[in-house]
């Protein structure tokens, strides 16, 4: 099963989107603006791939944060963080075969999905 999780409006999620499609993928979509985030998984990405991969640090969710808060994340507290701010979730966070992947290239999940 292959789950994929964001925002439906992401340029980003589109490409990914389009690109299972197109490959004929099946695939269930969770929407951070309609469901909560699965703190599982997001602790799950975050020990795969560590904090600073799986919040996006170049959004605008992350720069409207305090600085104290920026300087105080760590693999413990970003779970929290992610619960509290979805939007700043790098996006897409998939995962397949119970692992996850971050962000979309097509030449990634042809690798992820051959």
């Amino acid at each position: 099963m292959t789950i994929i999780y964001g925002i439906k409006n992401c340029d980003t999620m589109k490409k990914a989107f389009h690109w299972l499609e197109h490959a004929g993928i099946d695939y269930t979509f969770v929407d951070y603006k309609k469901t909560e985030p699965d703190a599982k998984i997001l602790k799950q990405a975050i020990q795969e791939h560590g904090w600073d991969k799986v919040i996006n640090q170049r959004g605008t969710t992350w720069r409207k944060l305090d600085q104290t808060v920026k300087e105080a994340v760590n693999d413990e507290n970003a779970v929290a963080l992610a619960l509290e701010n979805p939007s700043i979730i790098k996006r897409p966070l998939l995962v397949k075969n119970d692992k996850t992947y971050l962000g979309f290239k097509p030449d990634d999940y042809k690798n992820i999905f051959s």
